[in-house]
């Protein structure tokens, strides 16, 4: 029998979307835009980075924003819970510079994700994936050295790592998703996600 292993991501399913609060704090509309709204990832991201220069805002502007930031209730809870009954690995687009003060609040699960690079004056000039396709390539990775993988996310960006899973639970997901993606279970708390994974 194989070992089971929960790979989750993190916005929409234990914090809130970052560009969302970012959007909220800086007044600025256009980021809002999330990966449940634009599926190919390289585009929104270009997009956003533009948007942050032309209203000057910097790294440590959205490190500010993201300080104040509380994951979702009763995320640690369920995220303590089953930790208690598996291993658990957060599969995330997110980057280090913005998800480390989150993963203090969550008690410090173990997170894959990308980095950012800055320019002297402090924004941000580039993203990089720590590979592409990560989130589907960790579970592949997973299997391949013995785990039986279930897995959960919300949007767009989740979709191969779900279709590469044992067992895959969209949580919460927009309505459009939920229609173009019938094929996967959908929890929509977290006792609901906690028995799906089970």
């Amino acid at each position: 029998m194989k070992t089971p292993i929960c790979c989750l991501d993190l916005e929409g399913v234990l914090v809130p979307e970052i560009w969302i609060k970012v959007s909220e704090k800086t007044k600025i509309r256009e980021l809002r835009l999330t990966t449940r709204d634009i599926p190919d990832y390289d585009a929104l991201m270009k997009r956003r980075l533009k948007i942050l220069r032309q209203h000057k805002i910097r790294l440590r502007d959205i490190e500010h924003v993201i300080s104040k930031i509380e994951p979702l209730s009763g995320a640690r809870r369920f995220l303590d819970k089953l930790r208690a009954e598996t291993q658990v690995v957060i599969l995330s687009d997110t980057y280090y510079e913005f998800a480390m003060p989150l993963m203090k609040k969550l008690g410090y699960p173990s997170l894959f994700c990308n980095w950012l690079s800055t320019d002297p004056a402090g924004f941000i000039a580039n993203y990089h994936l720590r590979q592409p396709n990560g989130k589907q390539k960790a579970v592949i990775g997973l299997k391949r050295i013995g785990f039986c993988v279930h897995a959960a996310g919300d949007s767009y960006n989740d979709i191969a790592m779900l279709k590469a899973a044992d067992k895959a639970v969209l949580f919460n997901p927009p309505p459009h998703i939920v229609k173009e993606f019938p094929q996967f279970k959908i929890a929509k708390n977290y006792k609901e996600l906690l028995k799906a994974l089970g």
